[in-house]
C-alpha cells in the first residue's frame, strides 16, 4: 500500500510516520508514504494556496491550481492511485469503508484547510471524499492520519496476530469485548473467573455475551442494524426470560 499526502503541512506527519503500527509498517515494507507540499506548486513569490471567496463571505478557499497540479503530478507516478479529499461533507467513515481502502494500492489524500477547497477541485480531481465525523477540524490532516492507521491495521502481516484486526470493535459491527492483564486482583476488583480458566469455549462464550452487552447499552443502534447469529440470538433470548422474570417479580 502506498498513502501519499498533499498538505501545505508536511511536517506535521513526520511524527506520524515515526511511531507505531505506522512506523513498523513502513520498516517491513508494507507500506510506502510520503508527503507532498502543495505550496511547491503554487506560482508566484508568495506560493499562495488560498484566495476569498466569490461571491462574498468569511474565511479563505484553497485555490484550484496549485491542488490540481500537486493532484496530476502525484497521479503521473501512480496513475491507479484513488484520491481522498478529507471533508465534512463526505461520505462518513468507518471499519467497513477502511476495509474497502485496504484493497486498495495506492491512496492520495488531500487534506484541505481554510473554509474548503474550490469546488472544481472536488468535481474533477477527487475520487472520494471523506468525512471522519460530524464535527470540522481546521484542517484534513488529523483526518487523514485517522483513515491512514484505520487502513493500514488491516493490511495482511501488519499487526502480530492476525485475528486482531477481525476482534475490533466494528469489524462485526459490535463492540469488542473487555480486556484484562495482570494482576489478576486491582482495588478489590478480580478479573472474571473464566478468563483464569483455560477453558477456551467458555472464554469465547463469555467475551461473545460481553460484546453484546456492551453494544447493547452504548451502541444498542449497532444491534438493530445487524443480522444476528443463533449463538447472539440465545444470548438475547436468556436476557430477555431474565429481564422478564424480574419484571414479574416486582408487579
Amino acid at each position: 500500500m502506498d498513502f501519499t499526502v498533499l498538505t501545505i503541512f508536511p511536517e506535521m506527519f513526520d511524527a506520524f510516520w515515526a511511531h507505531g503500527i505506522i512506523r513498523r509498517a513502513l520498516n517491513q515494507g508494507q507500506v510506502t508514504a510520503s508527503t507532498v507540499n502543495i505550496r511547491d506548486y503554487a506560482e508566484g513569490r508568495h506560493k499562495m494556496t488560498d484566495d476569498r471567496p466569490y461571491g462574498g463571505g468569511c474565511g479563505m478557499v484553497m485555490k484550484p491550481e496549485p491542488l490540481a497540479a500537486a493532484i496530476e503530478a502525484v497521479r503521473s507516478n501512480s496513475p491507479q492511485a484513488l484520491t481522498v479529499l478529507l471533508t465534512p461533507q463526505g461520505r462518513p467513515f468507518d471499519q467497513g469503508l477502511a476495509e474497502e481502502l485496504s484493497r486498495e494500492n495506492s491512496l492520495i489524500f488531500v487534506c484541505g484547510r481554510y473554509e474548503g477547497v474550490d469546488d472544481r477541485i472536488c468535481d474533477n480531481h477527487v475520487d472520494l471524499e471523506i468525512s471522519i465525523g460530524d464535527y470540522v477540524l481546521t484542517g484534513g490532516e488529523v483526518a487523514a492520519m485517522a483513515v491512514i492507521d484505520a487502513v493500514t491495521r488491516l493490511l495482511p502481516g501488519v499487526l502480530g496476530n492476525e485475528d486482531s484486526a477481525w476482534q475490533d470493535s466494528f469489524s462485526r459491527d459490535l463492540l469488542e469485548h473487555g480486556h484484562y492483564t495482570r494482576p489478576p486482583e486491582f482495588n478489590g476488583e478480580k478479573v472474571p473467573e473464566v478468563l483464569l480458566s483455560g477453558n477456551h469455549s467458555a472464554i469465547a462464550k463469555w467475551r461473545l455475551e460481553y460484546s453484546l452487552v456492551k453494544t447493547l447499552l452504548k451502541r444498542s443502534d449497532l444491534l438493530k442494524e445487524r443480522p444476528l447469529e443463533q449463538s447472539e440470538l440465545d444470548i438475547l433470548h436468556k436476557w430477555q426470560k431474565e429481564i422478564e422474570s424480574i419484571i414479574r417479580s416486582k408487579s
